[in-house]
C-alpha cells in the first residue's frame, strides 16, 4: 500500500484523502495512518508546490553548478556536501557520477547573484577543486510536469 500512495501524492501532493482512499480501495484512516508513519519515518520529507515563475513578475535565475572536489578521508563527499547545503540559497545537492562530483542547483535574483555565490563561497571552501555552472534558459518540464504546452489553434477552419 505504501508504494501506491507514494506513487499517487508524488505527482499531486494535495489530493484529498478521501479521493486517495477511493482510488486505492482502502479506507481513510488506513490512508492517514500509513501517511503519518511514513511522515515520522522520514519517507515523505515535505510537501512542495512546484510555480512557474516565468508566469510571474517575480525575476529568477536557476543554475546547476557541477562541483569537483577532494574527498575528504573517512567522511568522502559526505562532509563536503553537507557544508554546501547548508547555504540558504542551495536548492539540492546530489552526488553525481561523471566528470564531476557534486550536482548543486541554487536559485537567485540574477547571474551576477549567482555568479556571487560561486565565486565567493562555493569555490572558496578549501576542498572545491572546480566547478562549472550552467543557467537554465527555459523549463519544458519539471517534476514530470509539463510547463511549455504547446498553444493549439481553437479557431474552427473553415474550407471553400
Amino acid at each position: 500500500m505504501r508504494e501506491k500512495i507514494l506513487s499517487v501524492i508524488e505527482k499531486n501532493s494535495r489530493m484529498d484523502v478521501k479521493e486517495l482512499a477511493v482510488i486505492l480501495g482502502t479506507e481513510e484512516i488506513d490512508i492517514i495512518n500509513e501517511m503519518a508513519a511514513m511522515e515520522k519515518e522520514g519517507v515523505i520529507c515535505g510537501y512542495h508546490t512546484m510555480i512557474d515563475w516565468e508566469k510571474t513578475s517575480i525575476e529568477k535565475v536557476t543554475a546547476l553548478i557541477e562541483v569537483r572536489v577532494t574527498p575528504q578521508r573517512g567522511q568522502g563527499f559526505d562532509s563536503i556536501a553537507e557544508r554546501i547545503y547548508k547555504y540558504p540559497e542551495v536548492n539540492s545537492v546530489y552526488l553525481i557520477s561523471g566528470g564531476f562530483d557534486l550536482m548543486v542547483t541554487l536559485e537567485g535574483k540574477s547571474l551576477k547573484e549567482v555568479s556571487a555565490f560561486v565565486s565567493d563561497k562555493l569555490s572558496a571552501l578549501d576542498t572545491v577543486l572546480s566547478t562549472a555552472t550552467h543557467f537554465i534558459l527555459k523549463k519544458y518540464k519539471d517534476h514530470g510536469t509539463i510547463l511549455a504546452k504547446k498553444h493549439e489553434d481553437e479557431r474552427e477552419k473553415i474550407t471553400p
